[in-house]
């Protein structure tokens, strides 16, 4: 990997009665300011250099320690320094003239619009990025975010999708599965459900709400109560900076459902508006594009960032440690990938989101006993066929990074189901996860403890739509074949409406 600066340093006036002393810094700086914090030999170098009749020309050369344009603010600041004593000549800015990083690659990058990159070209097993960028960009550190940026591009390229990252850890025996049908196009023909007017949204009728409620309900006696987590109320409309802090912001875009506000509240702005949908009953989106402002965030998609809030800039004392909190206050909405389908794949989803907060050794023996509750549930209460497995941390994959975390501890728990109707060899559908996410959040979003001992974090989403499919899809729609302990706490089939 090799980094190349050409730049200039603009002078406040002709820098040729400092040569003598520019010619000294340029010659200790390798050894000096260029070399500092890098191991021996491995700082920036300097090609060449010259004076021009109000700047100071200069080259430079890096790898992966000091990189140029780290040396180049070094530079700037050691000449700054020097001759404003010696010769009231200051340093008044830095242009960048060309900007390359070349990396290896065993492949190209064709048609990637990067941030900051002017072009990219392809070479003997070596990409040329070719930056255009200024002082300020280099003083904050973009250059190295574009680096990080191809790195990811191109370890996603090698590593494919979250379903390549996938350990089985346990499977239920083996069960037999009698119902068939797709669960969903019956509840639809039984009047248990009807399309919403959005894409991916259901309006749940008293049958399917019922079974949502005795699931929270579930989830309440066999798990909130007995390990002591506490409710709270999360925001469903999430602002920049909530995923700017949890990492979202890096990835995100193509599944969230934006929120823009109105430019104004005063109706004269709007009368147009309103007048075009009195005169032709149709809105006018067009119209409606220029009246609204720029994105502000979007609804819900993950549920457990918004809470960080609350703890933000905090530090926590020892006594309230660990927390357990839960929150099952309202929707959230993802622009589902690969497809709708049915009540599992949906963009509007119910769900309970258990999040908890705690030393290291506090969130690990958490989330072992939040493991065994949930088996608890799935194989004595519900009596599933299913299983679990270690896969790509949820955080690593909707930030869009491939890979497994770094220890053998952070990450995410999968807990999958047959669909039968999908066939024998059919899909297995995810339904249950469990996360230890190390002190990503706390970190994130500055959250510290009174002893100073580092905070660590672990959630859980309860996804109420993807429960019921599981379970319909295994046992059917007729309650008198589900398990006894779902009959009892479903109690009787609510009254439905008949429609003529």
């Amino acid at each position: 990997m090799e980094f190349y600066l050409k730049a200039s340093l603009k002078t406040s006036a002709d820098p040729a009665a400092g040569r003598e002393e520019i010619a000294k810094i340029m010659a200790e700086a390798e050894k000096g300011i260029l070399e500092k914090g890098a191991p021996v030999g491995e700082g920036a170098k300097i090609k060449s250099w010259e004076l021009g009749d109000s700047w100071i020309d200069v080259e430079l050369t890096s790898g992966r320690y000091v990189r140029v344009h780290d040396a180049v603010m070094r530079l700037k600041k050691a000449l700054a320094e020097n001759l404003g004593k010696s010769q009231k000549i200051g340093i008044r800015g830095i242009e960048a003239e060309t900007f390359t990083i070349t990396v290896p690659s065993d492949r190209d990058l064709k048609n990637k619009k990067i941030p900051y990159v002017k072009s990219v070209e392809f070479k003997d097993g070596q990409l040329i990025l070719t930056l255009e960028v200024g002082e300020a960009e280099m003083r904050n550190q973009v250059p190295d975010r574009i680096l990080t940026l191809i790195e990811d591009k191109l370890e996603q390229g090698g590593y494919g999708a979250k379903a390549e990252h996938w350990n089985l850890l346990w499977e239920s025996g083996d069960k037999e599965l009698l119902y068939t049908n797709d669960p969903t196009e019956d509840m639809l023909k039984k009047g248990w459900l009807k399309r919403g007017s959005s894409r991916g949204q259901w309006i749940h009728g008293s049958v399917t709400t019922r079974l949502f409620r005795m699931f929270e309900q579930i989830v309440f006696d066999e798990i909130l109560k007995p390990l002591g987590y506490d409710e709270m109320i999360f925001p469903k409309m999430v602002m920049w900076d909530v995923w700017k802090h949890s990492g979202h912001a890096k990835g995100i875009y193509p599944e969230i459902y934006y929120v823009c506000p109105p430019k104004t509240r005063d109706p004269e702005y709007w009368e147009d508006v309103i007048d075009y949908y009195k005169v032709t009953h149709e809105v006018p989106v067009e119209m409606l594009k220029d009246k609204i402002g720029d994105p502000i965030g979007g609804m819900c998609y993950a549920q457990c960032p918004p809470a960080w809030g609350f703890f933000q800039g905090e530090t926590i004392a020892t006594e309230s440690l660990p927390i357990l909190i839960f929150d099952r206050s309202g929707t959230s909405h993802r622009y589902e990938s690969g497809g709708i389908h049915g009540i599992e794949r949906v963009d509007e989803f119910h769900r309970i989101e258990l999040v908890w907060l705690g030393t290291k050794e506090q969130v690990v023996e958490i989330t072992q006993k939040l493991h065994e509750r949930y088996m608890h549930i799935f194989n004595d209460l519900l009596d599933l066929k299913w299983r679990k497995a270690w896969v790509t941390p949820w955080f690593m994959a909707q930030e869009g990074i491939a890979g497994i975390a770094a220890d053998e501890v952070t990450g995410t728990t999968d807990y999958e189901a047959p669909l039968p109707y999908r066939g024998p060899e059919g899909e297995w559908l995810e339904f249950q996860n469990v996360s230890i996410n190390g002190d990503k959040y706390p970190n994130g979003f500055n959250v510290k403890s009174q002893s100073g001992e580092k905070l660590w974090s672990g959630c859980s989403g309860v996804g109420l739509e993807r429960w019921t499919a599981v379970f319909l899809a295994q046992h059917g729609l007729d309650p008198e074949k589900w398990p006894p302990e779902i009959q009892k706490r479903f109690g009787g089939m609510p009254k439905q409406v008949k429609f003529l």
